[in-house]
């Protein structure tokens, strides 16, 4: 780890433990994240800061690895609102990596404001056996126009967003369009219910026959790498989950040191140290594989292969964690005093957040 990315982690794991622990029960109980928390959080630059000059933000180097570190923190406070901080880079930045001049000169300004502002990726679909890289949703070409039809689910801030980035099939191809909330045929639902995650407000969309510009399609005709945009998704949610993981094992292990029973600590009896130690080891491996991902992304290079093991590694492990540590605080893991409950359902939200890792 680098200089610069310690100073990066140190700053985001003290936001996290001062601005998003105190928050997080209290978010999950009203369902609603605070607008006091979002616009603190959009001071801190998350998004634009990382937006070219030429566009109205600072035009720091991005790096996929630092943004990883970053996402851990953040998550290790609370993975809701470590989502809800950084959904709008996830819309901004495939406008940057993959939009015409005129997308990026349309809407990456409106990132770089004062206020808090967000855009959505709108990729997951309803249905068990949904891949976010073979959409049901279709584009079909009208003239100078697309339409596009079909259903997306798990959008974050669908309640608030000022535009979509829809993924959709296109003939054969796979390709991303810009969507505004006020196209007609677009039906965005009430706030999704959810096992966990329950303060990142999510939605559902449908769209009936949305009709959008040629402009609308990312990249204009040449089109984007919408594989790339789901890869970076996909590391930043196996991110997540890490620091949701290491907040899990970090609360375990000084509540072990602390219960006693049969006259000694928990954490001396064998069965909970090797729990905990095997926790220690998943842990490290996850993060391995989390930056091993991100690296690639930021060379250039392939990272499909990488990105999905991370993912997938990822979601199954920080749900092993977190019922592990359910079963380390005994009946103390399952009421709400302790926040470990909480994380449990939050470790099995993030892992079909995208479609389910077994399929």
């Amino acid at each position: 780890m680098s200089e610069e990315q310690e100073l990066v982690r140190d700053a985001m794991r003290e936001f996290a433990a001062d601005a998003i622990r105190p928050i997080a029960r209290e978010c999950d109980e009203a369902g609603a994240i605070p607008d006091d928390f979002l616009e603190t959080a959009w001071t801190l630059g998350l998004t634009s800061t990382q937006i070219p000059e030429a566009f109205g933000g600072a035009g720091e180097e991005r790096a996929m690895v630092t943004n990883a570190i970053l996402l851990e923190e953040l998550a290790h406070g609370d993975a809701s609102l470590a989502i809800a901080a950084m959904a709008p880079s996830l819309f901004a930045n495939a406008i940057l990596d993959q939009g015409t001049d005129e997308q990026k000169q349309t809407y990456l300004p409106l990132f770089c404001g004062g206020s808090f502002a967000t855009g959505s990726l709108a990729a997951s679909e309803p249905g068990p056996l949904a891949d976010a890289s073979r959409p049901r949703t279709r584009a079909e070409t009208k003239g100078d126009s697309f339409v596009l039809s079909g259903r997306k689910t798990m959008v974050v801030f669908g309640d608030r967003a000022s535009h979509f980035l829809v993924t959709a099939a296109l003939g054969d191809d796979l390709a991303a369009f810009i969507v505004p909330r006020d196209a007609s045929g677009l039906r965005i639902s009430d706030p999704e219910k959810k096992m966990g995650l329950r303060g990142l407000v999510t939605t559902a969309l449908e769209l009936e026959r949305v009709e959008v510009g040629r402009d609308a399609l990312l990249g204009g005709p040449e089109g984007a790498d919408v594989l790339q945009i789901l890869n970076v998704s996909r590391t930043a949610l196996a991110a997540v989950m890490l620091g949701l993981s290491r907040a899990v094992l970090e609360y375990c292990v000084p509540y072990a040191k602390d219960r006693v029973a049969f006259d000694e600590p928990i954490a001396k009896k064998q069965s909970i140290a090797f729990r905990l130690a095997e926790m220690h080891i998943e842990q490290h491996a996850t993060r391995m594989l989390v930056w091993r991902a991100a690296s690639l992304l930021e060379h250039g290079e392939d990272a499909t292969k990488a990105v999905w093991q991370a993912r997938s590694y990822a979601a199954e492990k920080s749900m092993w964690i977190a019922d592990n540590g359910v079963q380390v605080l005994g009946g103390h893991g399952f009421i709400r005093e302790h926040p470990v409950e909480m994380w449990f359902r939050d470790a099995r939200t993030l892992g079909v957040l995208e479609g389910m890792v077994a399929i």
